[in-house]
């Protein structure tokens, strides 16, 4: 029996192996689907019975690269309100980091489109005239990842500028995407409710910065002193016109001060990005709404809207983080700041 058990063994080990199944090599243009990318430009201009403009294919590319590049901003917009979401998020955790991490990728996106106006600055008026009558009522205003990427990073409907117009030219499907993006938590609505689970904020040190801000103040900017109360105060009445809540802008305000400190660096850096994500928007409207004078004066856009009328009012308006922009109208000089006590100093040490 000890015989044939080590017989079976030794077969068992021996015995040929079936062949694998040889796995198949990825190739570069299946993996990108190229055919379907470079297969997707069909300009008005080069359908039968028309004059071919040159021009109208820079004009595709550039927007659908815009399309992609909104994509994956959503992509990790999206990430990051997962991560947001969760019950709890410890400030200098592995997932902290990737937050900040995934918004400056957004930031560098999307002064990666504010370049790509230097591509499209390259036609000229006349060279956009040769296709823009065939376009109507198709527009940049359509683009509803856009819109869906506003709503996701916190702008609500009652604070667009054109609330009758902006959903006025898309379909009814991207109209129930951008109000279900609407309905949903944005990064502004986790940042509040992550800034108001600060606990290092006392009754009695907020009472001495604001003696001491108070202090501070040219003659020229007194009114300031009242500016502060109606931001910070609890018990002045809520304004439906902010997000942010009174004891988030103290978190807020709190980690700007006190910035040094390794406990609030991740948190200061966060704050940072979303500022310039909003810097970021803000020059990408400024250049779009530039580049649309150039090409139109003061022409209506395509799409039916007042073209760089439009833009520049919806630039004027749409800014998301705004409030957390506010808030450095209340710094003081560092050698100015109150002392923090041991026990807190020791807490945002790492000690």
């Amino acid at each position: 029996m000890k015989f044939i058990f080590l017989r079976s063994t030794f077969l068992m080990f021996a015995a040929p192996k079936p062949p694998c199944m040889e796995q198949k090599g990825v190739y570069y243009g299946d993996y990108l689907q190229l055919e379907k990318i470079t297969g997707a430009q069909a300009p008005e201009s080069f359908k039968e019975g028309k004059t071919p403009a040159h021009d109208e294919m820079l004009f595709i590319i550039i927007h659908q690269a815009y399309e992609l590049w909104f994509k994956q901003i959503l992509f990790e917009v999206e990430s990051v309100i997962d991560i947001m979401a969760q019950p709890t998020l410890n400030d200098n955790s592995p997932e902290m980091q990737t937050v900040v991490h995934r918004l400056n990728r957004v930031v560098t996106i999307l002064k990666v489109l504010v370049q790509q106006i230097d591509i499209m600055e390259t036609m000229t008026p006349m060279d956009f005239l040769d296709f823009r009558d065939m376009l109507r009522p198709a527009s940049g205003f359509q683009s509803y990842q856009f819109k869906i990427l506003e709503a996701k990073l916190g702008l609500k409907f009652q604070h667009r500028y054109g609330q009758d117009y902006y959903t006025s030219q898309l379909k009814e499907k991207d109209i129930a995407i951008i109000k279900a993006a609407e309905n949903g938590r944005s990064v502004l609505e986790l940042i509040t409710a992550w800034l108001e689970r600060m606990p290092f904020i006392t009754d009695n040190f907020w009472n001495h910065y604001q003696g001491v801000y108070v202090n501070s103040l040219a003659d020229a900017e007194k009114n300031n002193a009242t500016f502060f109360n109606s931001v910070f105060a609890e018990a002045v009445p809520a304004d439906a016109n902010r997000s942010l809540t009174p004891k988030a802008c103290r978190a807020a305000l709190f980690i700007m001060l006190y910035r040094g400190y390794p406990m609030l660096e991740l948190p200061f850096q966060l704050l940072n990005v979303l500022l310039e994500i909003d810097n970021q928007l803000g020059n990408w409207r400024n250049r779009h709404m530039n580049m649309v004078r150039r090409m139109i004066g003061t022409r209506i856009g395509t799409g039916g809207s007042t073209g760089a009328g439009y833009l520049k009012a919806a630039m004027d308006t749409h800014y998301i983080f705004k409030e957390l922009a506010q808030l450095n109208s209340f710094l003081i000089e560092r050698n100015k700041l109150p002392s923090l006590p041991q026990e807190l100093v020791i807490k945002l040490g790492y000690v």
